[in-house]
């Protein structure tokens, strides 16, 4: 590790991420997250709260879970009617 006087502000120390770096870092990121919600949704109905957990998965839809007679599952995609009409 550098001591703070040998860093050059303007210097370049590192070098910044390829765009499919970062998109690779933002999908790892992202799939983290919904591990995450997938424990905490699963503690809370673990613990009888499902009411809790319910409303914790409505706030992040982008985990892509819900609460399903009391179990955490995936949530499917909602097809529209319209989607199937001549």
């Amino acid at each position: 590790m550098k001591r703070i006087s040998d860093i050059n502000p303007l210097g370049i120390e590192r070098q910044s991420p390829s765009s499919s770096e970062r998109e690779k870092l933002r999908q790892q990121r992202l799939q983290h997250e919904k591990d995450l919600g997938f424990q905490q949704l699963t503690e809370l109905c673990t613990l009888g709260e499902y009411h809790m957990a319910k409303q914790l998965a409505a706030r992040h839809s982008s985990w892509g879970y819900e609460i399903v007679d009391e179990v955490v599952v995936e949530q499917m995609d909602k097809v529209r009617s319209e989607d199937f009409s001549p």
